[in-house]
Parts: C-alpha cells; structure tokens; sequence
C-alpha cells in the first residue's frame, strides 16, 4: 500500500482518495501547462514582459521558464516523478510571484499573489503525500 493510499485511509476518503487526487493533480497541472505552452508559442512578447521586469537574458528565460511550467506541468498530470515536479514548481511559483506580483498597491497584483500562495501550498501538498495510486508513479 502506497503512502498516499495510506494517507487516504487515515483521512477517511476510503476508495475515493485516489480519484481526488488525480482531480487535486489535474486541476494543479492545468495552469502550468496553458502558461507554459502559451510562453512558449509566444516568445517574443513574453521576452519583452521579461525584459521590462529587468529579469537577464529575456527570451532564454522564457523559453526555460516555459519549458519549466510545460513540462512540469505535464509531469504533475500524469504522476511522473510528482513529488520532484511538484516541489520544483512550488519554488518556481513562489520566485515568480516575489518576482511579478508583490504591487500592494495593484489588486490585481495582490490577487496573483494569494493564488499562488494557494498554489505552491498545494503542489508541498503534492510533493509530501505524492501522486496516488492512478498516477505513473502509482504504477511503479
């Protein structure tokens, strides 16, 4: 029995743990996936974003950044090495919202700011109990 089966029981989901966290895994995919592909179909204005916030080498960041988002992205959807992609985007989202939205002054700026607190708190989530049972990683 995996750990996150183990987890399951003790938290009284019984059979339907692992289908929530497959559902918890795809939600938590989807943003990084459209965010990654869409920077990298789109290299030029998102270097251009970049660049305006002074990050160096702008069009080499987006495209590691999209790569980044898009393959771990892709990893968390299916459970390949969850708990690895999970902690590397949690990083990923913390350093980009220290990066990108800390305007107080923006509510908008702020609203990125609590969602993806959200966010990397659960992909720690992720990376502590791991991908369940309907994963690749489960499979293992």
């Amino acid at each position: 029995m995996s750990n996150a089966s183990i987890a399951s029981e003790k938290a009284g989901l019984g059979a339907g743990g692992p289908a929530l966290v497959l559902l918890g895994r795809v939600l938590l995919s989807v943003i990084f996936i459209l965010a990654g592909y869409a920077k990298l179909t789109a290299i030029g204005g998102t270097a251009g974003w970049f660049a305006s916030l002074g990050l160096p080498m702008p069009t080499a960041t987006t495209v590691v950044v999209g790569l980044v988002e898009l393959l771990g992205g892709l990893a968390i959807l299916v459970g390949f090495q969850a708990r690895i992609a999970a902690l590397v985007l949690a990083v990923f989202t913390l350093a980009a919202t220290a990066i990108a939205h800390l305007d107080f002054a923006d509510q908008i700026q702020v609203m990125f700011l609590q969602k993806n607190l959200a966010i990397a708190g659960g992909l720690f989530v992720l990376a502590a109990f791991g991908a369940g049972a309907l994963s690749v990683d489960g499979r293992r």
